[in-house]
């Protein structure tokens, strides 16, 4: 009943996760997704069993569907959308697949018994091309994926000051269990394999269902006026092309030395004034708003003029921030946590793990140095 059990579980997260409100485009696809792979397991046990042969042959396309769903998976929660032009590509071979095996599903019940009870007589060559391309495939979106992955998590750090509820290090843990699964493939029996699959059901359906949508498209500044030392937008229009700073990175940016010295002083006030950088969740598109500028433009002027990206420069701030409050005599009272908290990280890991990036030692073993030098 190990099989039948695992179907059971991945229809019953699959009506769970359908009666999610206010469903995502990735839940979607992960709801597709479990519904393939208990089709999948359901047919793996009735082959297994020799019940209703006449679906046999149903499941040898399903392996070259898994990889495009993994990867359209990883599309939909990292960028929030996807191609369904695109995405139809990644599905041709396993639809060429279904399209050879015709004759053979019109084939007598007995015949197809008699074929796989032989080892795929008859069939051989494409055995052996359906294997070969099952292997390739999963290779493939693996890889494919753990990229995708890699390009979202790049890009955030230059658009948020915060990455733990959206850096998706579940996504990156079922990434690998995939890539296991089809080393299981390459290397194992098919129990071992299905085994794999039946405890991948409870992964994904267990961390899939509780992952909220974390991905929003850069939000447009509305550019209203917030202070007086922020930068119109029709002065940035107006600066004369020919001032444009000679950038390699950023050649085609409509941003000059003038605009870019005039919005990192800018910057550099808001963060002492306002100390913005207190706000946890604070995001690029959110202090381009602030400062009345363009995103990008902001972007260009922290990676220039500070030599870090979004993530960097706000946590560095913070960092100094944190050492400036805990020297201080009045914040004896308070613990490290309710410090960090103050300039505007989220948890205790995120806190510790930058500050011993900065600072190369623990937050604790910097506060005994520096006690020590004090006295």
């Amino acid at each position: 009943m190990f099989y039948p059990g695992g179907v059971a579980i991945a229809v019953f997260l699959n009506l769970l996760l359908l009666s999610k409100r206010n469903k995502t485009l990735a839940d979607k696809i992960l709801a597709a997704w479990l519904l393939v792979i208990s089709l999948h397991l359901l047919l793996f046990y009735f082959y297994e069993t020799w019940l209703y042969p006449e679906l046999l042959g149903a499941a040898l396309p399903l392996p070259l569907i898994h990889g495009p769903l993994l990867y359209i998976y990883t599309i939909a929660l990292t960028t929030g959308n996807f191609s369904l032009r695109s995405a139809i590509i990644h599905f041709i071979p396993a639809i060429a697949v279904y399209i050879y095996l015709i004759p053979f599903f019109a084939l007598p019940t007995e015949e197809k018994i008699f074929v796989f009870k032989n080892n795929g007589i008859g069939y051989e060559t494409f055995s052996r091309i359906n294997s070969l391309a099952i292997i390739a495939s999963g290779i493939f979106y693996v890889i494919v994926s753990s990229l995708a992955l890699r390009r979202h998590r790049a890009s955030i750090v230059n658009q948020f000051s915060s990455t733990e509820k959206i850096s998706l290090q579940w996504l990156q843990y079922l990434i690998y269990w995939i890539g296991a699964i089809w080393f299981l493939v390459i290397f194992a029996n098919d129990d071992w394999v299905f085994g794999a699959v039946v405890l991948f059901i409870l992964f994904i359906g267990f961390f899939g269902i509780r992952q909220v949508g974390i991905f929003n498209p850069t939000i447009s500044p509305t550019f209203k006026d917030t202070a007086e030392n922020t930068i119109p937008v029709s002065e940035l229009e107006t600066v004369a092309v020919d001032k444009v700073a000679d950038r390699p990175k950023y050649m085609r940016s409509g941003l000059t030395t003038d605009q870019a010295e005039m919005l990192h002083r800018s910057l550099n006030l808001l963060m002492r004034e306002q100390k913005v950088f207190r706000e946890g969740e604070l995001s690029l598109a959110e202090l381009a708003n602030r400062l009345n500028t363009l995103p990008n433009y902001l972007s260009q002027v922290i990676n220039e003029r500070e030599g870090k990206n979004f993530y960097d420069y706000i946590n560095t701030i913070r960092i100094e921030e944190f050492k400036r409050l805990a020297v201080s005599p009045d914040s004896r009272k308070y613990t490290l946590l309710a410090l960090a908290q103050e300039c505007g990280f989220n948890s205790k890991s995120s806190f510790n793990r930058y500050f011993k990036k900065v600072a190369g030692m623990s937050p604790s073993e910097y506060l005994d140095q520096s006690a020590q030098i004090a006295n």
